[in-house]
C-alpha cells in the first residue's frame, strides 16, 4: 500500500490569483520515494493524487476535509489543543464561514469523481483500498517520542518577542534540525529513505535554510510538511493506535501520533477529555 503526503494550500485560487503552492510526496510501503514535489490548485494535486496512488494507497492530507459546523472550532481541532498543549500545540479553527476550504473541495470530488473514501480512523488502519484522511503535522512531530521534542520546534511561526533577524537564523537552524531528524527516523524498519530521489535528496542537502527568501523557505516547507504526512500515514499503517489515535468524532477526525502521555483514556478519543 502506498502513502501520499499532501500539505494542501486552504485557498482553492482565483482567476486572477492562483493558489499557493501545495507539497506532496507519494512513496512505497517500504519507504522509497516514487515523487516529490508541489502542486498548485485542487485540479493538478487531485490529478496528482490519482497519478501515484496506484490500487491501494492511504492520502493523509494537512488540511480539513469534513466541516459540517457553522461556527468555532471542530471537536478535533479542541482536543489538539487538550492534548498536545503541554507541548505548545494548537490547532487553527475550521467552520462553514471559512472561505478556503480546499480540503473539502478535494474530498468531496475524489469520492464523487474517483474511488477515494474519506476515513475516519474509528475502525483502525485498512489493509486495502483508496483511504483519505486527515492529518496535522504538529502533533506528529511532537507525537514521535523518539524526535525529542519536549516543545513543538520553531521552523514555521515567529515566536512574538523574537527579532525577524533572529528569527531567520533559529527557523533555519530548526528546520534543518527536523530534517535530518526524519531522515534518520527508523521505527522498527519503517522509514523514509530521503536518497531514493532527488528532490528529497536536495532538500536534505540544503546548506542553510536561514539565507532564503520568505517565498523560497515556504516553498520547501511545504514539501517538508507532505513529507511530515507521509510519516503519520507509515505510522498508521503500521502501528495503528499503539502509534496513533484518533482525534475527533463522527466524521471530522484526525489522525494523530501520540504518547501515552498525550492520550486520552483509549486508543481512539471520542469525546472531550
Amino acid at each position: 500500500m502506498r502513502i501520499l503526503g499532501v500539505d494542501l494550500a486552504w485557498g482553492e485560487g482565483t482567476a486572477i490569483k492562483k493558489a499557493n503552492e501545495t507539497g506532496v510526496i507519494a512513496i512505497e510501503s517500504n519507504g522509497k520515494i516514487l515523487d516529490a514535489g508541489w502542486t498548485t490548485g485542487v485540479d493538478a494535486t487531485i490529478n496528482w493524487i490519482n497519478k501515484w496512488s496506484g490500487s491501494d494507497a492511504l492520502a493523509m492530507i494537512d488540511a480539513p476535509l469534513v466541516v459540517n459546523n457553522d461556527s468555532g472550532q471542530r471537536l478535533c481541532e479542541k482536543q489538539v489543543g487538550q492534548k498536545y498543549y503541554p507541548w505548545k500545540i494548537a490547532a487553527n479553527s475550521s467552520n462553514r464561514n471559512l472561505k478556503s476550504l480546499a480540503g473539502v473541495s478535494l474530498r468531496e470530488r475524489l469520492e464523487s469523481e474517483n474511488y477515494w473514501s474519506y476515513d475516519t480512523g474509528h475502525s483502525g488502519p485498512p489493509s486495502a483500498g483508496l483511504h483519505l484522511y486527515e492529518v496535522y503535522p504538529y502533533t506528529t512531530i511532537v507525537g514521535i517520542e523518539e524526535l525529542g521534542y519536549s516543545e513543538r520546534p520553531v521552523y514555521k511561526r515567529k515566536p512574538k518577542k523574537m527579532h525577524v533577524t533572529d528569527f531567520k537564523l533559529v527557523r533555519g537552524a530548526a528546520c534543518q534540525l527536523l530534517l535530518r531528524q526524519f531522515s534518520e527516523l527508523n521505527i522498527d524498519d519503517v522509514k523514509i529513505d530521503f536518497y531514493s530521489h532527488d528532490t528529497t535528496r536536495q532538500l536534505l542537502n540544503y546548506s542553510d535554510y536561514s539565507t532564503l527568501s520568505a517565498r523560497e523557505y515556504k516553498h520547501r516547507e511545504d514539501l517538508i510538511d507532505a513529507i511530515i504526512c507521509a510519516w503519520t500515514g507509515l505510522l498508521w499503517m503500521n502501528f495503528g493506535f499503539d502509534r496513533c489515535q484518533v482525534l475527533g468524532d463522527g466524521e471530522a477526525t484526525i489522525i494523530a501520533p501520540a504518547r501515552l502521555s498525550q492520550r486520552g483514556s483509549s486508543p481512539v478519543c471520542s469525546s472531550c477529555c
